[in-house]
């Protein structure tokens, strides 16, 4: 019953999210929702200028189809006992839920302001930062409502090291740092979707094997949506996700983590979201203290390789191989500890 559960969350997601294009790529043509290229991008971009944006709706709409679907059934044709355990775990799945929602309904503010008020900044940074902290706050009161909040983290051949008072400002900014590095990493067509795609079947595996269910509805649901997704998002894309999509996906990562009680996983697991919101930071600090000179060509990182030469095909493949491997080392690392 549970395989069924997540076969049914992954498909009806991937179906109402590829099938939604139908209906809301032309809608979002008809309303001129369309992309504004900057500038300071590669220069090839500017041929995608006008694609319609905020396609992230699309799977928002997926992932709660595919959750609802695999959880009523999974909880209406479990035993006694594993239905108590699914019903126990829903408080998390409902947390989880609703914490990409929120992520993803600032982006959606952020990217109304942009397409619709024509304010090319959108949300300021001060704006989203407030909003981002409130979002973190009761994600985390969430979390020690339901005993996922603590001060230890789990190392390999160690065991638990107490991080005491300084544990709670660290993962306030992880997870305000790992949601925007997801957004970091919506640069070129179905980059992010992609390797999204493969964080969501690696938590899919880990919560299965441990016995998250709800979270792996919920992984499931998700990568389902990706997929359908991807029919409009790889190269070239007909929609991208936006702001919208992308701070939805981040806040899932993000959620996924906890609801296994294991955010440090994010350390392995997020490493390709990391290394580019890691390459922005690098080559800020870079520039104003070397007046001027850069590390890369151009920043995040996978704008570096599209101006050594990479087709935007080769960055994502690449890129989404590096998510492969290190969701099998975050697999280790959950059987070592």
């Amino acid at each position: 019953m549970v395989r069924i559960s997540f076969l049914i969350a992954t498909f009806s997601a991937f179906l109402v999210t590829a099938l939604s294009g139908y209906v809301f790529v032309p809608w979002l043509k008809k309303l001129k929702y369309g992309q504004t290229i900057n500038d300071v991008g590669p220069t090839w971009h500017q041929k995608k200028q006008g694609t319609p944006t905020m396609g992230g709706i699309m799977f928002f709409v997926g992932t709660i189809v595919g959750v609802l679907g695999g959880y009523l059934f999974l909880i209406s044709n479990s035993d006694e006992f594993m239905g108590e355990m699914v019903n126990n775990q829903g408080i998390s799945l409902f947390i989880s839920v609703t914490t990409a929602l929120a992520f993803g309904f600032i982006g959606l503010i952020d990217d109304y302001i942009k397409i619709v008020k024509k304010r090319n900044l959108g949300l300021t940074e001060k704006q989203k930062l407030v909003l981002q902290f409130l979002v973190t706050i009761v994600f985390l009161v969430g979390q020690y409502y339901i005993g996922h909040l603590h001060t230890y983290v789990n190392v390999p051949f160690v065991g638990q090291i107490d991080l005491g008072i300084f544990y709670y400002p660290i993962v306030f900014m992880g997870i305000t740092f790992m949601v925007n590095a997801v957004n970091l990493t919506d640069g070129i067509d179905g980059l992010c979707s992609s390797v999204t795609f493969v964080v969501a079947l690696t938590f899919l595996m880990i919560s299965a094997s441990y016995g998250f269910y709800t979270n792996s509805i919920f992984a499931a649901s998700l990568a389902g949506a990706l997929g359908g997704f991807l029919v409009w998002n790889f190269y070239p894309a007909k929609v991208f996700m936006g702001d919208t999509g992308s701070m939805f996906l981040g806040g899932s990562v993000v959620a996924m983590a906890w609801a296994i009680n294991c955010p440090e996983i994010l350390v392995l697991i997020g490493i390709v979201y990391t290394c580019e919101a890691m390459s922005v930071v690098i080559q800020v600090t870079y520039f104003k203290l070397t007046h001027g000179k850069r590390i890369f060509k151009m920043s995040p990182i996978h704008h570096h390789y599209e101006m050594s030469g990479w087709s935007e095909v080769k960055i994502v493949t690449v890129f989404s191989f590096v998510a492969v491997i290190f969701g099998f080392l975050s697999y280790l690392y959950m059987y070592m500890c």
